[in-house]
């Protein structure tokens, strides 16, 4: 598994560029917010954002070709459509709303928040694809579950950050945890949906994934949103359970694919 990371460096190729270029942005949102004040760190995540969806989108980019349009343009708009419809009937995250933080809105969802989905969507069918190279259905149930354990991380620091709120609040840091439940079966219909439509058009568009670049962005996300929240955020709660939950996905790639 390493070295299919360092692989991404070595030589320098456009993907490595974009990797660098991500991680520094991502290392550098708690100066921003140091340097800005308070609310400042709202660009940093949006630069963090826009810099791994383009780090994603050169990885696929370099395995589909110009197939990867198909997983750029369905991945968030599936995840904008669920986001959508859970803003607005509580199905099937929970009620909750976003508020005025991040904008623009389509349809009072960010449109940063379906760019999220893709930053980390491909990311978590790498680890699906790693740790079951041979079943479908466990590539999708992995995928789904590591993309689920990420929002152990994301949920609090964003609710924290007032980017949406919870109408009812949860016992998890007040966050109900049917929202986990539907992050699964979402991000699972969206695999799921990935994978048979790649089928259909003879492209692998889940078990075809460069496993490299995508999971080198699994684990920097893993280990950067626990130093961001232990060191920076105050969210020691999350920070731990975040560390445990894609932590689980980390050890199974360790014991399966080994280093």
């Amino acid at each position: 598994m390493i070295e299919q990371i360092l692989s991404v460096f070595q030589p320098i190729s456009t993907i490595g560029v974009f990797m660098i270029i991500w991680i520094a942005v991502m290392i550098s949102v708690p100066v921003v917010r140091w340097i800005g004040g308070e609310g400042a760190e709202h660009i940093g995540i949006a630069a963090g954002v826009l810099a791994q969806v383009a780090a994603v989108i050169a990885a696929l980019g370099s395995a589909y070709g110009w197939y990867a349009l198909i997983v750029i343009v369905a991945v968030p708009l599936i995840g904008w459509a669920s986001e959508v419809l859970g803003s607005k009937t509580g199905f099937p995250f929970g009620s909750y709303h976003y508020t005025d933080v991040l904008q623009p809105q389509v349809a009072d969802v960010p449109v940063l928040i379906p760019l999220a989905w893709l930053m980390m969507m491909p990311p978590a069918w790498a680890v699906g694809v790693a740790i079951a190279p041979s079943s479908p259905v466990l590539q999708w149930a992995i995928a789904a579950a590591a993309f689920a354990a990420w929002d152990v991380y994301l949920d609090p620091m964003m609710v924290s950050w007032d980017f949406w709120r919870w109408k009812k609040g949860g016992l998890y840091e007040g966050i109900p945890f049917v929202n986990f439940v539907g992050w699964f079966f979402v991000a699972f219909a969206i695999t799921a949906l990935m994978s048979i439509f790649g089928g259909v058009i003879g492209v692998p568009l889940v078990a075809g994934v460069p496993t490299g670049p995508l999971l080198l962005v699994f684990l920097v996300t893993w280990l950067l949103m626990f130093v961001g929240q232990m060191a920076f955020w105050r969210l020691r709660v999350s920070a731990v359970a975040g560390f445990v939950a894609m932590g689980v996905f980390v050890a199974l790639l360790l014991t399966t694919v080994g280093l």
